[in-house]
């Protein structure tokens, strides 16, 4: 990496230009700098709604970049050890199907783990090609889904050599990471390509002692959210490319879905958000290395919460973890990750990142303070202390592994009917249902419907978890397909 390159941020500093000059605007936006609209001005600021702006010569275009965009995305490359990256304003959501798009067509097969963000599987549905699952094991404590085993990717690979591509989320929500060198390894030698959901791994780029990151690996793509721990904007993200991989054709995939009307301020947050750790992210990692370190210590001090790390490593299913990540498991206190959640927010004002059936995750990154881990550890011991019950039987909180039937494009536009949940037992989904956060899909479109996945929805949403991705708003029917046989 080039510090002294590093030190420029072209999209921020031509906006600034932007800034200085008396442009009368006959263009797009409408606000028009936010004289049509002065509540937006007066919840935003006038600065920030006066670059609220289009396209335009001086500040580039993002779906076909020659000048200051295309200058932060060599500079985004550097950074992070990449051939090429691109900006993206559709989230990691957009990257993550921009690279399966990209390397699958009707029909081919991808390898992936089912515990995926739905994202991968939406871009099944969108270019039809089929999913080969490959199955982790599950921790017996925590009931989290690990990480992919060498053997079991090994085995996939000889069973399916003409798959296109291995997808490979690293590390997962809850700090969980693969070999992933050895995966890669594995997908190359087999002749395909090795994508990485990282939305989870930005600081993996520049923290010291964390688990290796995607293009170190070797990969060929990965998706970053940059605004989940790089501290660009909500909805700014990147997509890597790496190992000659044709930038060129995959900007063309990128511009099938993302917006040709670009946010420059979602732009110029990944610009400054880059400059600033490719310039500070060391030591700023280091101080959320240390917090998220402390808190796991004091949590566990508490009693019947475990908050889990590094102590998972087994070479195999767990090749490394990411100590950012604070996931703790709560069930030996009889609460559901989603019922501490809920508490947290409602009785102490605390908003944790996410909380399901038996875990809850607080994300810690480079704008936390100490003061505000000690108000967590704190209310965490108070809930233990006002609300625990007895200990809940151990029940999964990641995923169950469903068996696939048709292609999820397939089941996604055939003919459907509309059942109540407890009545489509035997039949195949024909759309989603997911606990949000995560966004892993229980069900995602082709996969036959058990009792014990209706149980899993039922019961979790009797605890209070956000049951999304279903037609039906209330999530008490499922549609599934019509005249498929049992």
């Amino acid at each position: 990496m080039d510090i002294s390159r590093q030190k420029r941020a072209p999209i921020y500093e031509a906006l600034e230009r932007f800034k200085k000059k008396r442009v009368v605007p006959f263009d797009v936006p409408g606000h028009k700098r936010g004289r049509g609209n002065p509540e937006l001005v007066e919840l935003l600021g006038e600065k920030c709604v006066g670059l609220d702006v289009n396209s335009m010569k001086p500040l580039d275009n993002l779906c076909h970049p020659v000048s200051v965009i295309r200058e932060a995305e060599e500079l985004t490359a550097d950074a992070f050890g990449a051939e090429h990256a691109f900006l993206m304003v559709g989230g990691t959501t957009s990257a993550v199907q921009s690279m399966i798009l990209s390397c699958c067509k009707p029909g081919e097969e991808i390898i992936l783990p089912r515990n995926v963000h739905k994202s991968a599987i939406n871009a099944l549905v969108l270019c039809g090609a089929i999913p080969v699952y490959v199955e982790p094991k599950t921790e017996p404590r925590i009931g989290i889904a690990l990480g992919i085993e060498s053997e079991a990717m090994e085995e996939t690979l000889k069973k399916h050599p003409h798959a296109k591509a291995v997808l490979i989320n690293n590390p997962t929500y809850y700090g969980i990471c693969s070999d992933l060198k050895k995966l890669t390894e594995l997908a190359h030698e087999y002749g395909m390509k090795m994508l990485v959901d990282e939305a989870h791994g930005t600081h993996l780029y520049f923290g010291e002692g964390l688990p290796i990151d995607a293009m170190r690996a070797g990969a060929d793509m990965a998706a970053i959210s940059m605004h989940k721990s790089g501290g660009s904007l909500t909805q700014s993200s990147l997509l890597l490319t790496n190992n000659g991989v044709n930038a060129d054709y995959v900007r063309q995939i990128v511009n099938l879905t993302q917006t040709t009307s670009a946010s420059y301020l979602l732009l110029s947050s990944l610009d400054i958000s880059r400059r600033n750790l490719a310039l500070r992210g060391k030591e700023s990692f280091d101080k959320v290395i240390k917090m998220a370190e402390y808190a796991r210590s004091e949590i566990n001090a508490i009693g019947g919460y475990y908050a889990y790390g590094t102590e998972l490593i087994n070479g195999t299913s767990v090749c490394g973890y990411d100590v950012t990540k604070l996931s703790v498991y709560t069930q030996e206190i009889g609460l559901t990750g989603i019922e501490v959640y809920d508490l947290l927010r409602d009785e102490y004002d605390i908003q944790i990142e996410f909380g399901d059936i038996g875990n809850i995750l607080a994300y810690i990154s480079i704008g936390d303070r100490m003061r505000d881990i000690e108000r967590l550890v704190n209310a965490l011991a108070d809930i233990k202390r006002l609300y625990e019950r007895e200990q809940l039987p151990s029940i999964s909180g990641d995923y169950i592994q469903p068996e696939v039937v048709v292609s999820p494009q397939t089941a996604f536009y055939s003919a459907k009917k509309s059942v109540p949940i407890k009545e489509s037992i035997g039949s195949i989904c024909a759309e989603f249902i997911m606990c949000y956060p995560p966004g892993i899909p229980i069900l995602a479109p082709g996969e036959r419907i058990t009792e014990d996945i209706v149980d899993y929805i039922l019961y979790a949403k009797e605890k209070g978890c956000s049951l999304q991705g279903t037609e039906d708003l209330e999530a008490e029917y499922l549609n599934v397909l019509d005249g498929m046989i049992r």
